[in-house]
Formats: structure tokens, sequence, C-alpha cells
């Protein structure tokens, strides 16, 4: 009963909702493809589920064929969200939505219907704003994040953006430099400034 309310929310909601904004549905999962990004998002049921419980998870991706190829991997035309670049929960990008939906005898549909297509039309938001793997790479090292460390270091001195490899790698020294693990990733890092042919000042 409660799985066929997720089924009918999916198609009588969530299809009608994301298809009238771009995105074509197969299975769980909703893509988005645009010159330079594809644009996703995944549903995913939760293990746990039962006769009266049916939880489940939107999750997020934005996927990058040019950071694919610095990656040296095969450029995909429908990825999973997990070969996706950026990867968040609806609810990392849209603070007013839970990171999981449930639905039990008691919901209230219109209301949960209600949350899910406002936390999506907020992910579109966000996702307009990101338009090329350069974006992604500078919502990553403004962070500054580890993840896409390597790519983003390829993106920037491939474009010869010497300062904004700098400005990041300095960032992630004061953000991680203290910890154990850093010598492996400035040992990484070292490596493809080298390659560039720029100087890489260590700790």
């Amino acid at each position: 009963m409660l799985q066929q309310l997720f089924n009918d929310m999916i198609k009588q909601d969530v299809k009608p909702f994301l298809s009238n904004r771009g995105f074509a549905k197969k299975n769980l999962n909703f893509h988005k493809t645009t010159e330079n990004l594809i644009y996703m998002f995944n549903f995913q049921k939760s293990s746990g589920n039962s006769a009266d419980n049916v939880m489940f998870y939107v999750n997020c991706g934005i996927y990058a064929a040019e950071l694919a190829q610095i990656q040296s991997r095969e450029v995909l035309t429908a990825p999973q969200e997990a070969e996706c670049h950026f990867r968040a929960r609806i609810g990392e990008i849209a603070e007013s939505v839970p990171d999981r939906f449930s639905i039990a005898p008691d919901t209230n549909r219109d209301e949960l219907r209600k949350t899910l297509l406002s936390g999506l039309e907020e992910v579109i938001h966000f996702y307009d704003t990101k338009t090329s793997a350069r974006s992604l790479v500078d919502y990553y090292t403004s962070g500054p994040f580890l993840h896409l460390g390597e790519e983003s270091f390829h993106l920037l001195l491939q474009s010869n953006d010497v300062a904004a490899a700098k400005h990041y790698l300095n960032a992630l020294q004061e953000k991680y430099g203290t910890e154990h693990r850093w010598t492996i990733f400035e040992n990484k890092y070292e490596a493809i400034f080298n390659k560039y042919g720029v100087e890489f000042d260590k700790l």
C-alpha cells in the first residue's frame, strides 16, 4: 500500500514536475543533459523499508565530461549518481528539506509532495548556477574541499589559472596541513604542479 503510494508519487507528481524542467526518467533516475554537464536526481529507497513505513532519499548529482576526461575515464551519457562529480543529498542543498523522507500510514500526502517538490525546485535553482566543469571546481575549491582536488588542480593549471590553483593549495594547506594524511595529498598535488611546470610551495 505505502509502496504503491511512493510509486504513485514518483509517477504523478515527481515525473511531470521534472519533465517540465527538462529531465528524462529512467527507473528512479532523472537526467537532464546540456552541452557541458549532466544534472540528475536519484530516488533511493531505504533498505529498511517495511509494510507500514517506506523511507527514501533524494540524491543529487552533476556530471562533467571535461572532468571525466581529466580522470582518463570513459565519458558517460547516462551516469549513475555515484559517478557524478558533484554529489549531495537534497537536504544539503535545500536546507528546509529533510535528508530522508518517510511515508507512513498517517503521512499527509499533500504536505509530503509540497515539501519534496519545493526541495527539487531549490536544487534546480542551484543547478542553474553550475553551468560548466569550472563552476564545479570553483564550488569545491571555495570550500576548500579535498573532493575533486586532483581534477581541480588539473583543470586550473590546464587553463593557466595559476593564481586560483595556488590560492586553493594554500587554503587546503591551512585546513588539512596538520593531518597525518596530508602528505599523501601533497605528493599527488606536487606531481600535478610539476606536470604543468608550476612551482609547488610546500608547507
